[in-house]
């Protein structure tokens, strides 16, 4: 029998894809459940009220990880955004950046991409990403300050889902 702790790195890196896909259907599947008995307006609410708790978690585990103090401004959170579960399952960068600002995209999301698959619109999640990047970001350090560029329902170029600007004033 097989256990965890005689994986390989490629094989631990798999189990840990395989967990964050997971965790996305998890998610996705919460959502559908309170999206078919609320509707959408009170799904997308709820989803929030979620995330903004869970972002502020995995924020704190990652720095606990890499021995992260909070206040390490935007290099400390360029790196834990390596670390989040998305980063395991969707194509992300980071297109500009300095001590005091980086913009960071979404470039491919299997979330919206499967809607595309199935010729669906794009999911709705700006409301949602504000609260996500900007509580993740904050954990990070409090004086990072967050921006959504284009997150759906907004227009986007085909490069992108949506993309995030942090800064420190």
């Amino acid at each position: 029998m097989i256990e965890p702790k005689d994986l390989d790195k490629d094989g631990l890196l798999d189990l840990l894809r395989d967990a964050a896909k997971n965790w996305l259907a998890h998610d996705g599947l919460w959502f559908q459940a309170v999206e078919q008995k609320f509707g959408m307006e009170a799904a997308i609410e709820l989803d929030g009220q979620a995330w903004q708790k869970f972002t502020q978690i995995e924020a704190q585990r990652i720095m606990k990880r890499l021995n992260m103090k909070p206040g390490g401004g935007i290099p400390a959170l360029i790196q834990a955004l390596q670390f989040r579960l998305y980063a395991y399952i969707n194509k992300q960068a980071i297109i500009e950046s300095s001590d005091k600002h980086c913009i960071f995209r979404m470039e491919n999301c299997r979330v919206q991409d499967a809607r595309k698959r199935k010729n669906l619109p794009d999911f709705p999640c700006k409301p949602v990403g504000i609260l996500e990047y900007t509580y993740f970001a904050k954990t990070i350090d409090p004086r990072i300050e967050t921006r959504c560029i284009a997150c759906p329902p907004d227009p986007h170029p085909d490069e992108y889902y949506c993309s995030w600007e942090f800064k420190i004033k």
